[in-house]
């Protein structure tokens, strides 16, 4: 509405910041929601869930039917508040440590022996909860803590521990504490026992671990003295062993060298039947020349000559159809005939050469005597004196100042005719 001014009243003015109010509280309302809802995922797993470690075991109770028949493995499990409860044990290993150490509230074990002597003991013993069994230690109340601050199943595991240690370990004499197998056998024995008495507990160790053996100082004396003989024998039967074994390495060697000896000789011996054979051949000749061999092998039966061919084959290890005669005459006989064959040709190149350089110079001379007849035959005809004399002029040279002097007054240079019967000699 508007006045008769046509201006707008108050009240429209009021209406205009009741809007905005109505939108804030529609924002508290939302961040209200958000708050509880927050509040509500914060506060519900808690209160409805538990968390288990991945090294624990957890166990869940209810006050309506008591312990769930079921280990709890890590992570988060439903529970109601009021009626479930969620009881957490260790998985890990806990040690039972005999030792003198602080790593445990244990002592070493004082053992008797069989022999009536004492013997103190390091004895390491890992233990844990069996698996899938954690509900069942929870339902025989051994999950309760003890004044000591451990677990109830661990202190009856240790003394049911302790107990089945004294008593298996008392099986060894003194001598079978320091002998391993005998020791590890009744280690081994004691572990076997011990699980069959901790079964019931729902507990399992996983080894018996004897760490450390300690004798009485006067028996130690002794004991130490029953090793070292324990030793000496070891080592005589060691010794003993060693000059068995090494008579046998010795024996090996000398029949090994008698054997490379013996190969070695017969080896060289070979070497040398190869060598007369490659050099001499197989042919029995005592004519040493040159071409007797291939003559006495031509000479030969065919018979004869496959006899000296299975021969070769046999000394050579060639097959008989691949010996040709070359092995047969043999390298000396077939050098001795090329050396003859060389010497017999190169003789008769450098005759036949002697001949014809003869033959041929004879021919030369004869030659070079005709020419020179013909030439001076030719240099005496009046064509020959007037090349002579045309050969002769041509070598002289005049000064490049000449002085003529003549009865006449005519220089006998220019008298040409007179000055060519001169170098023709015809005056």
């Amino acid at each position: 509405m508007s006045d008769g001014n046509g201006s707008t009243p108050r009240r429209g003015r009021h209406d205009l910041g009741g809007g905005n109010s109505g939108g804030t509280s529609r924002l508290v309302q939302l961040a209200k929601i958000v708050v509880l809802g927050s509040l509500a995922l914060w506060i519900l797993p808690a209160l409805f869930t538990a968390g288990v470690a991945p090294n624990e075991i957890g166990v869940r109770t209810s006050a309506a039917s008591g312990v769930l028949a079921e280990d709890l493995a890590p992570g988060w499990h439903v529970r109601i508040p009021g009626i479930h409860k969620l009881i957490l044990l260790p998985s890990s290993y806990f040690m039972l440590d005999y030792t003198n150490d602080d790593r445990g509230p244990q002592k070493p074990l004082a053992i008797r022996t069989k022999d009536n002597n004492t013997v103190e003991l390091d004895v390491s013993v890992p233990l844990r909860i069996k698996p899938g069994e954690a509900n069942q230690l929870v339902a025989a109340g051994n999950h309760v803590t003890d004044p000591d601050g451990r677990y109830r199943y661990q202190r009856l595991a240790e003394e049911t521990a302790t107990s089945v240690l004294r008593e298996q370990m008392a099986t060894l004499d003194s001598v079978g504490f320091y002998s391993t197998d005998r020791r590890l056998a009744a280690s081994a024995k004691a572990l076997e026992s011990l699980n069959r008495q901790l079964a019931a507990m729902h507990v399992e160790a996983q080894a018996v671990l004897v760490r450390a053996v300690r004798y009485r100082p006067d028996y130690e004396k002794q004991l130490q003295t029953i090793q070292l003989n324990e030793q000496n024998k070891l080592l005589d039967a060691a010794s003993q062993k060693l000059a068995t074994v090494q008579q046998s390495l010795d024996n090996y060697v000398q029949g090994t060298s008698a054997q490379v000896s013996a190969r070695t000789q017969d080896w060289v011996k070979r070497q040398a039947e190869l060598e007369r054979a490659y050099q001499v051949g197989l042919l029995a000749v005592a004519d040493a020349t040159p071409g007797a061999a291939r003559a006495k092998l031509a000479q030969l039966a065919p018979p004869d000559v496959d006899a000296l061919r299975q021969q070769a084959a046999k000394i050579f290890g060639l097959d008989p159809a691949s010996v040709s005669d070359g092995y047969l005459v043999g390298i000396k006989n077939i050098q001795a005939e090329t050396l003859e064959y060389k010497n017999r040709i190169t003789a008769g190149a450098d005759a036949l050469e002697g001949r014809l350089t003869a033959e041929g110079a004879a021919m030369v001379a004869k030659l070079q005597g005709e020419y020179e007849t013909k030439l001076n035959a030719l240099l005496g005809t009046p064509a020959g004196k007037a090349y002579v004399a045309w050969q002769a002029a041509d070598n002289i040279e005049f000064a490049k100042t000449l002085t003529f002097s003549s009865a006449d007054g005519i220089p006998p240079v220019l008298r040409l005719r007179q000055f060519a019967e001169q170098f023709m000699g015809a005056r």
